[in-house]
């Protein structure tokens, strides 16, 4: 895994930590700085970055490209687009 990888997976973890304590607290945290930043790191990975990770994270498949990072791409299910 590279640094930029390793960076994505904790932005990943934090939406989906920040995202479950939403339920819990108001006002709803913006989010938009965390978006912002798995933006600028998917276009910081390198051209030789597994096709399957960039087809996740370009369509917006937060959950996905997390298990993927972590090793769990087995969980994944198929999506409307017919990509796992």
């Amino acid at each position: 895994m590279t640094a930029t990888e390793r960076d994505g997976l904790q932005a990943l973890i934090k939406l989906a930590n920040t995202v479950k304590s939403m339920a819990g607290t108001n006002p709803k945290p913006d989010l938009s700085p965390l978006f912002n930043r798995i933006d600028t790191l998917t276009d910081q990975l390198p051209k030789h970055t597994d096709a399957t990770l960039l087809h996740y994270l370009h369509r917006k498949s937060y959950e996905k490209a997390r298990r993927w990072l972590e090793g769990r791409e087995t969980e994944n299910q198929t999506g409307s687009c017919r990509h796992i």
